[in-house]
């Protein structure tokens, strides 16, 4: 055996020219390194707001931002102005009673607006209807007297110092854009989603089945006559052919066929 081999068991204590660890040690593990890509697919950006009802029911609300929620509120603004230049016009025939009227009303315009439409028009300011928005609690539930007070009350605290600088920062760092008002309340600014709206039927006679339908089988159909206008028309005629045969019909009227049975399982005799 050579002098300057190692022994059996021994562990030479070389170094790698290229790595620089001993030769014959163990290869060190690659890090580990996570994608950013990774870290996007695990929680992804969303920001619904998901509460669950006392009967269990999940909903989900879509917080609304701070651009809709300043043209909103600079809507208002614009009503409120034009109706108190209107009071003060009409009110300076009065004289100095009318002034001080005028304040008094201007006082009540200002602290009673949005409290009163909020609570008495389920949420919804001129503004926040325009912009398709309304105010819930943080349940879900409509706003109430006390939350509304408290939140309106509070918006001095979010005008300071100057241009609602506490109201805006409060907002683009809190996860549902809250303002202090709306944090101090319990209350949240939401999207009104509007009523979904059923697909009208494709213009046709209504007909009956040649046999009893299913449930499934009508929905089936109900479902095919509803979102025809979506599909290309090979389409269509490839999915109504399938039923051809069974509605005894050839594969080029089973479409129409099926649009009768579908107007005749509504009950629909006109579009």
């Amino acid at each position: 055996m050579r002098a300057d081999s190692p022994s059996p068991g021994c562990l030479d204590t070389g170094r790698s020219l290229a790595s620089g660890f001993p030769l014959g040690a163990p290869p060190m593990p690659a890090p580990r390194v996570r994608s950013l890509s990774a870290d996007a697919q695990a929680q992804p950006l969303d920001t619904r707001y998901q509460v669950e009802t006392p009967e269990g029911i999940d909903l989900v609300l879509r917080p609304a931002g701070l651009l809709p929620r300043a043209l909103a509120y600079a809507i208002d603004l614009g009503i409120r102005g034009a109706i108190m230049l209107l009071l003060f016009i009409a009110l300076a025939l009065l004289g100095q009673f009318g002034m001080g009227l005028g304040l008094i009303l201007m006082f009540l315009l200002n602290w009673w607006y949005m409290v009163l439409f909020e609570v008495l028009n389920q949420g919804r300011s001129p503004g926040k209807q325009v912009m398709g928005l309304r105010v819930v609690h943080d349940d879900g539930t409509p706003i109430g007297w006390p939350a509304s007070l408290v939140r309106n009350l509070l918006r001095f605290v979010d005008l300071l110092p100057f241009a609602y600088a506490l109201g805006v920062l409060s907002c683009l760092a809190h996860p549902t854009f809250k303002r202090l008002g709306d944090i101090a309340a319990g209350s949240l600014v939401v999207y009104r989603d509007e009523k979904p709206q059923r697909p009208e039927l494709p213009d046709a006679e209504p007909e009956h089945a040649p046999f009893p339908l299913s449930l499934a089988e009508q929905r089936a159909l109900l479902s095919f006559a509803e979102r025809q206008g979506s599909l290309s028309p090979a389409r269509r005629a490839e999915l109504a052919a399938i039923l051809a045969e069974p509605l005894e019909v050839p594969p080029e009227q089973a479409q129409a066929r099926i649009n009768g049975i579908a107007r005749g399982l509504l009950g629909a005799n006109s579009p």
